[in-house]
């Protein structure tokens, strides 16, 4: 992604575009360029942010969710944002949800896909062995129902950040984090506009999870994008976008 990352008072994001702020929220193993369609895409109609979360910098003791949904509360506030349409895949979408438990006043709307919050099978129910690039290569091609997207980029990638001690320390705990801050209680109060857009052959966030996300939001719409696992948003990105832009259209419809 050619886009120059900003860094201001201990933040690092990018953004782009003009209008209604779109912050959206990658997940464990979510690099920015996760997010290319996304970001190329609605930066004509909002102005879109990216925000890197602090996954591998915090404490490890306060490595959670919910203190990167604190993290994003403190983003916000510097960007002086009162209010955003936030989009979250994995557990990036968990962050946005226990923001919004918190600060729904300040959430136009929400779009989540493949988001734990409810349940995950992360990484295919075993966290990859350091050392061994084969497995960690078959664990990232998990992710897609197509393996081919598992390329070598984003494989090294992973390699990587499991072969770093510190790194995975903490991805260890941001996952049980999730696992434990289950959000079932709290969605049926999150009344706002939600956009779920789901991989049919999902196997981290099954679809089951997307039905019972769809059944617990009061005001929720549910869309399935066949041939597609955890990350619709890299293995279809096209789709994915059209189908968030028709939804955008129905929901908040551009100004005359």
């Amino acid at each position: 992604m050619e886009v120059k990352i900003i860094e201001e008072k201990g933040f690092s994001y990018i953004e782009q575009g003009e209008g209604e702020p779109l912050i959206v929220l990658h997940g464990l193993f979510g690099a920015l360029s996760n997010f290319r369609g996304v970001f190329d895409y609605f930066s004509k109609r909002f102005k879109v942010i990216i925000p890197i979360m602090p996954l591998y910098t915090m404490p490890i003791i306060d490595t959670n969710v919910k203190n990167l949904s604190r993290y994003l509360a403190d983003f916000m506030d510097f960007k002086k944002i009162d209010k955003a349409h936030l989009l979250g895949n994995s557990l990036g979408g968990h962050v946005a949800l226990v923001y919004a438990s918190k600060y729904l006043d300040r959430v136009k709307s929400l779009i989540l896909t493949g988001s734990s919050g409810l349940y995950e099978n992360t990484l295919g129910g075993s966290f990859p062995k350091r050392g061994n690039y084969e497995f960690v290569k078959e664990k990232v091609a998990v992710t897609f129902y197509d393996p081919k997207h598992a390329t070598k980029e984003l494989v090294d990638e992973c390699f990587d950040i499991v072969n770093d001690k510190g790194k995975t320390v903490r991805i260890i705990s941001l996952a049980k984090s999730a696992i434990r801050h289950n959000m079932a209680s709290e969605i049926p109060k999150m009344d706002v506009p939600t956009c779920l857009i789901w991989g049919k052959n999902d196997t981290i966030t099954p679809p089951d999870v997307a039905e019972e996300f769809h059944e617990l939001f009061p005001d929720s719409d549910l869309s399935w994008i066949d041939e597609c696992g955890h990350a619709a948003m890299m293995e279809h990105p096209e789709e994915f976008n059209k189908l968030l832009d028709d939804w955008f259209k129905k929901r908040f419809p551009p100004a005359a």
